[in-house]
């Protein structure tokens, strides 16, 4: 595990950004080849990932900070962007990358339901590159295990910080690949005749249930809300229940129509008659 790749003078080329980058980029090309395999939208898709990708991480951040560690940030507002040091709620990520795309898409006359049909699995297939950059900054880690069994960070990261030696689960890892299961039900489902808007759907609710059971193995918060479930569980109920009433919603309406393929015009060369 290297935080650090190598330093530009004095100035460090961590993993964690470099992969988190790579996440986006791959989850934009992914994109990109399911709108145009769709045959809709895709000249779109680059600066989508643009707008969406750099929301996503914007309010993946906010999020973190004033709902999570307000307590500290108030008191180093400096830090407030040091995204390196840990920190980074994929609820806050999904809600604004969410936003961004939808005044994207009613700014360019696009339909939101089936766009968000298409890029779906990109989305995910992003989510799981970025577990991998959790694992190599040592954050969204693990509770510990309670045996030998488990994941020993080194002493420059936050969850080395938390627990010292001690393993820990491997939620992050347990997360990423779960999210390449979800990633592959949701191509799956997009093959089957749906409704506009279920595929979407159905990503929150995959992912919700994830990460709501993924959630008792996860070290970094442990204060409950009511006494009951961590903070991210609650959101997880949330967006379960809003994304299961949509699905049922979205299938009473009349099924969208599987895309028609393009076909090119076939070129006939006829001879005139002498």
């Amino acid at each position: 595990m290297h935080q650090y790749l190598f330093f530009i003078g004095d100035f460090p080329i961590r993993a964690y950004g470099l992969v988190l980058s790579l996440s986006i980029v791959l989850a934009t090309g992914v994109a990109y080849f399911l709108a145009k395999q769709d045959g809709r939208w895709h000249s779109h898709i680059v600066d989508i990932g643009i707008y969406c990708g750099v929301g996503g991480i914007l309010g993946a951040r906010l999020w973190d900070v004033f709902f999570f560690d307000w307590g500290y940030y108030h008191d180093h507002i400096t830090e407030l962007f040091n995204v390196w040091q840990g920190g980074m709620a994929i609820q806050g990520g999904i809600l604004l990358g969410v936003i961004v795309g939808i005044i994207y898409t009613k700014h360019y006359h696009i339909d939101t339901w089936a766009l968000a049909d298409i890029i779906a699995p990109a989305i995910i297939l992003g989510q799981a590159l970025g577990r991998c950059a959790n694992l190599l900054n040592g954050d969204a880690f693990g509770a510990p295990t309670g045996n030998s069994f488990g994941i020993l960070y080194p002493p420059t990261t936050l969850a080395y910080h938390t627990y010292g030696d001690q393993p820990l689960w491997p939620a992050e890892i347990w997360e990423g690949q779960l999210d390449i299961v979800i990633f592959a039900l949701l191509l799956i489902f997009r093959s089957q005749k749906h409704a506009k808007g279920q595929c979407f759907a159905l990503y929150i609710m995959l992912y919700s249930l994830a990460r709501f059971f993924l959630e008792y193995l996860r070290g970094d918060y442990t204060n409950l809300v009511l006494g009951i479930f961590k903070s991210a569980q609650m959101t997880s109920i949330c967006a379960f229940t809003l994304a299961l009433a949509a699905f049922i919603w979205l299938g009473i309406r009349k099924p969208s129509p599987a895309p028609v393929e393009k076909q090119k015009p076939l070129l006939t060369n006829r001879r005139r008659r002498k």
